[in-house]
């Protein structure tokens, strides 16, 4: 045990205050909080004398002017009086305005009361409060999405805006707002700068400032949905907007996804209203083509039912060019369009915005005020002034490049460091990859030891409506970790997945087919080209040319190629490509199983697999059954 300094320690009245040297906030601002939380909690009761500054320095071994400093703020707050040629004392006035302690018989009332209380809330729908890991960054690889580094927050940026919002001129204004108005300057910073791209158009009356996305998407609950309300919403779909339509009483209509979003077809004529994120569905983070959009909006119109659009996730699309949102394309004011800043600011910040017609807004309003008042106008004048000076524009291209970059460097690994089939979504942007296993794989199993091993994923059946229609999946985000921790993480979960299913994958003993070894595996790669698709559905050709040399092209239009070179060792067969896989070598044994070619790793696992083109000659094999294989 490491044994703790006399220094920086200090003893009153029973009571240690101990300062901690490695903290960033002053001495002086440590000797104030302490002393405050002792007088709070009443280690320091009221009357009770302070040691002198003298002596309190000593003690801690700080210099006399910084107590006698903390000291005088102290006093100046009320916490502390001064008594000439007597000491500094404990205000007895500074508790009086607080709360007693309780007598027996509030207690007892209480006591009876609260399994009531936690019996009502424990009634969580599904989802509700399943996601909280507060310790969630002490993780080695945390793939959750939604929780963020801290890496990626403006600290600069944002500490000069909060600076200047700190103005005499900005503090007067936001310190006197009045009312459930928003500040005017953040309302035109809106309209002007995040709006505009999204193609919207709207008016100061026609947006209302929240608490952030979540915060919106209540409010908007309370004024469009009841027990008479039929809502669709997209299945999968976003588990707190599905939680939220049932507690007002409505009725859900799941409502088909696929690789374009939100699946338009008559069923929606039975909704009133229709909850769609098309920038980047929840949760598997496919974009809605404009196609789909203009049939969605066409669709409302004849079925008359209201869209509550989620751009979620709007500003981290890949696509070459943005698409329209749903608000912008609404002649009929049917749209209500949510959004917030970035989710890196989220946590922090806490700011989101409603834009819809000006009846609506005004009805939110007032909601709002009986709830919250308006969201805090500091707040509201520092981002105001973050988006005035560019801060945000800037922020939206770092983060679009550096989320860009992990997720890439997502679907590499999930590509390359290959544990079982899996599939993954289309590349549109956004910050997840939806992961598609066999249906006979237990993801919650996987889930709950990854965890235990470091890694964090998030299984997908809460996004359904209907749980025996949930797909085998789990989602993996790359917001919360750094790009070099992707493939270290991708490795150990591949290494997880590998024992989970030993025993129950296909293994080079039990292997259907022919391996392939020493001369007979040279004359069968010699020539042969390989077709298959890689997780993100990008389809692939490999040619190994007789004299060691491997081209390979891969994507729709063959957009990416690479070479390398491959040999045969022995029994094994080697290849390493000058950019894929990492430019490793990687070795492999080799089963031809009719016009399938089969990998197998070190383990005798089965790592991938291909169709296979032989090139035109006599090959020699050995069928696997007459094979002494190594225990």
């Amino acid at each position: 045990m490491v044994p703790v300094t006399l220094s920086y320690l200090a003893v009153v009245q029973g009571a240690i205050i101990y300062i901690d040297p490695e903290n960033p906030m002053n001495l002086q601002h440590q000797i104030r909080q302490k002393l405050v939380d002792g007088i709070i909690n009443g280690a320091f009761p009221p009357g009770m004398k302070l040691p002198s500054s003298r002596k309190l320095s000593q003690q801690l071994d700080v210099a006399r002017n910084t107590v006698v400093a903390a000291y005088q703020q102290l006093i100046a707050d009320g916490y502390l009086v001064s008594r000439q040629r007597s000491g500094i004392f404990v205000n007895e006035k500074m508790l009086e305005s607080r709360v007693g302690a309780a007598s027996k018989a509030s207690v007892a009332g209480r006591a009876v009361a609260a399994p009531w209380i936690l019996q009502d809330y424990a009634k969580r729908l599904p989802g509700e409060g399943s996601d909280q890991l507060p310790n969630w960054s002490r993780y080695p690889f945390p793939f959750i999405d939604g929780k963020f580094d801290s890496t990626l927050f403006p600290l600069a940026e944002w500490r000069e805006a909060s600076r200047l919002s700190l103005s005499v001129a900005d503090v007067v204004e936001w310190s006197m707002g009045s009312g459930d108005a928003d500040d005017p300057m953040l309302l035109n910073e809106i309209r002007t700068k995040i709006l505009t791209r999204r193609g919207i158009q709207a008016r100061p009356d026609q947006i209302l400032i929240t608490m952030g996305t979540q915060n919106s998407l209540f409010l908007i609950s309370q004024l469009v949905a009841d027990d008479r309300t039929t809502a669709a919403i997209e299945e999968p779909g976003n588990f707190v907007m599905r939680n939220l339509l049932r507690r007002r009483g409505a009725a859900i209509l799941p409502q088909a996804t696929d690789d374009s979003g939100l699946v338009v077809s008559e069923s929606l004529a039975d909704a009133d209203i229709v909850y769609v994120t098309p920038s980047h569905q929840v949760p598997t983070a496919v974009t809605m083509p404009l196609e789909r959009r203009q049939a969605l909006m066409e669709a409302a119109h004849t079925g008359n039912f209201v869209i509550i659009e989620d751009d979620y996730e709007c500003e981290t699309s890949y696509t070459d060019y943005p698409l329209p949102a749903l608000r912008s394309m609404d002649n009929d004011g049917r749209v209500i369009y949510v959004a917030s800043f970035s989710n890196v600011l989220a946590p922090g910040v806490r700011l989101g915005f409603i834009v819809a017609n000006s009846a609506f807004i005004e009805r939110a309003r007032r909601l709002r005020h009986n709830i919250l008042d308006h969201p805090p106008l500091n707040n509201q004048r520092t981002a105001a002034i973050f988006l005035s000076l560019g801060h945000y524009d800037a922020l939206m291209l770092r983060l679009g490049r550096v989320l860009r970059e992990r997720r890439t460097a997502l679907r590499r690994a999930l590509n390359n460091v290959r544990g079982i089939p899996m599939e993954i979504s289309p590349e549109v942007g956004g910050t997840t990859y939806w992961v598609r296993t066999p249906d006979d794989f237990d993801v919650g199993n996987l889930s709950v030891e990854a965890e235990r091993h470091g890694v964090l994923i998030e299984p997908v059946s809460r996004y359904y409506a209907n749980k025996e229609h949930a797909e085998n999946c789990f989602r993996m985000g790359v917001t919360s970790l750094v790009v070099d921790k992707i493939r270290p993480g991708v490795e150990r979960l591949v290494e997880l997945i590998r024992e989970i299913v030993k025993g129950h994958v296909e293994h080079l003993s039990t292997s259907s087919g022919n391996w392939l070894t020493g001369g007979a595996l040279t004359d069968a790669m010699s020539g042969a080209t390989l077709l298959y698709r890689e997780v993100n559905g990008w389809p692939c050709t490999i040619v190994y040319h007789p004299d060691g040399l491997m081209t390979g092209q891969r994507g729709f239009a063959n957009e990416d190629h690479d070479s390398g070179r491959w040999r045969v060792d022995g029994d094994r067969f080697l290849r390493r490509w000058d950019r894929w896989v990492y430019g490793e070598e990687k070795a492999y044994f080799i089963v031809i199983d009719g016009d399938k070619i089969k990998f197998f790793n070190d383990d005798r696992q089965i790592v991938d697999s291909a169709f296979v083109r032989l090139a035109d000659r006599t090959v020699v094999t050995e069928p696997l059954q007459a094979r002494k294989l190594d225990p």
